[in-house]
């Protein structure tokens, strides 16, 4: 279930170690969800339990729980290396554990929960960029990790109106990890790439390297500061924008239809404005968040950018036009990436579904093999325990 800010999308899939089978996909309107955080609880709560509804509906299926997405501004990335001595002189999965422990031994501030243990690399008595040390004779073993924490309370907050809605919370999960499971290709992540997932309330950027996952930055603008500028600069509703900008709206100028006219409803009546001055009003903001982009891309990478460029998704990316103006501006090869593979049905291929789609290829991986990606989730139990004490409370 990916809990965005403008829309809700519950995926029911079947799931075994070979395949994947599509039951539902079904989208709800998102309220009291704000640049990716929850600004109004029983709003949010409704919602979410209105998206279930749906998807039970469709698929048949009871839906008892659920794995969710996180990206908001409070998402944060730091490294650790942690080491112990290889007691066998041999590296067993138990000194891999240990190893992987004490690397997240690091002070946490009490605002925020560590959500993922990424490892980078190990090392084994100097020998840098290992791998899998499993087997490897040595005296010292060290892992270099990615520590990725996210705010506590927004993880309560999630946690606790999926409770209130009438369904508990498998694992949550920073969504650029799920996004890339689903759109990106194995040459993109073993050669580098950057993976943007344009929102409506955040974009979320996440830089892939030796197919790792290296770093991240959330940044708080999205498809709805498109929508909320068509809508100030005409002079229309927030809901004839977003019908205005789905319909007719281009990032970069095509020259043979900026002279239509076409019919805009708003307070004062029908009026007449031309494709040439929406696409004005678009592409100024997409100017400035590909710009934006750009910086975090700097701070991200440096001088190393990566070679495979720019992967753009989300539901923001299929703004027509925004992918060339996206390349002129990085200067850096750039495509629209979608959920891709064999089990993949038309319904899910486009870029909106990115997150809802990487959720399940990670249920898929979690469930056939625990050990292959529990490093990366983060424990929670004790969110949970502490907000079922309080679900029957709320709201009353």
């Amino acid at each position: 279930m990916d809990v965005g800010t403008t829309k809700i999308c519950t995926i029911v899939a079947q799931v075994n170690a070979a395949s994947i089978k599509f039951l539902a996909v079904s989208t709800a309107q998102s309220r009291g969800v704000k640049k990716g955080m929850i600004v109004d609880m029983e709003s949010t709560s409704k919602a979410i339990r209105n998206s279930i509804k749906k998807a039970q509906t469709l698929s048949n299926v009871e839906i008892k729980e659920v794995y969710s997405g996180i990206a908001d501004g409070y998402v944060k990335c730091m490294t650790n290396t942690g080491a112990v001595g290889i007691a066998s002189g041999v590296v067993r999965q138990r000194d891999v554990e240990l190893a992987l422990e004490t690397a997240q031994s690091v002070y946490v501030p009490l605002d925020k929960e560590i959500m993922h243990i990424i490892p980078l690399e190990y090392i084994i008595d100097g020998q840098e960029q290992i791998t899998n040390p499993i087997g490897m004779r040595g005296v010292r073993l060290e892992a270099h990790v990615q520590i990725v924490t996210g705010s506590t309370n927004s993880l309560h907050n999630l946690i606790k109106c999926c409770e209130v809605a009438g369904v508990s919370v498998a694992d949550i999960v920073l969504e650029p990890l799920v996004s890339a499971m689903a759109t990106l290709r194995d040459d993109e992540m073993e050669c580098g790439c950057l993976l943007i997932d344009v929102g409506g309330g955040t974009t979320d950027i996440g830089l892939f390297r030796d197919s790792k996952f290296i770093g991240t930055t959330i940044l708080d603008i999205g498809g709805n500061q498109f929508t909320n500028d068509i809508s100030v600069c005409l002079a229309i509703p927030v809901k004839e924008a977003e019908r205005i900008k789905k319909a007719y709206g281009v990032a970069t100028s095509f020259g043979e239809y900026d002279s239509e006219e076409i019919a805009i409803t708003g307070a004062d009546g029908e009026r007449k404005v031309t494709r040439g001055h929406i696409t004005e009003i678009i592409k100024s903001r997409s100017e400035e968040l590909l710009n934006l982009i750009k910086g975090e891309i700097t701070q991200l990478c440096g001088n190393n950018k990566p070679s495979f460029g720019v992967i753009f998704t989300g539901g923001g990316a299929q703004l027509k036009g925004f992918e060339i103006l996206a390349q002129s501006i990085l200067n850096m090869p750039v495509r629209i990436g979608m959920p891709e593979g064999k089990d993949m049905i038309d319904t899910v291929k486009n870029p909106m579904y990115s997150t809802a789609v990487g959720l399940i290829m990670y249920a898929q991986k979690s469930i056939d093999d625990p050990s292959s990606i529990e490093i990366l989730a983060g424990d929670f139990s004790h969110i949970r325990k502490w907000i079922k004490g309080f679900v029957g409370k709320l709201f009353s």
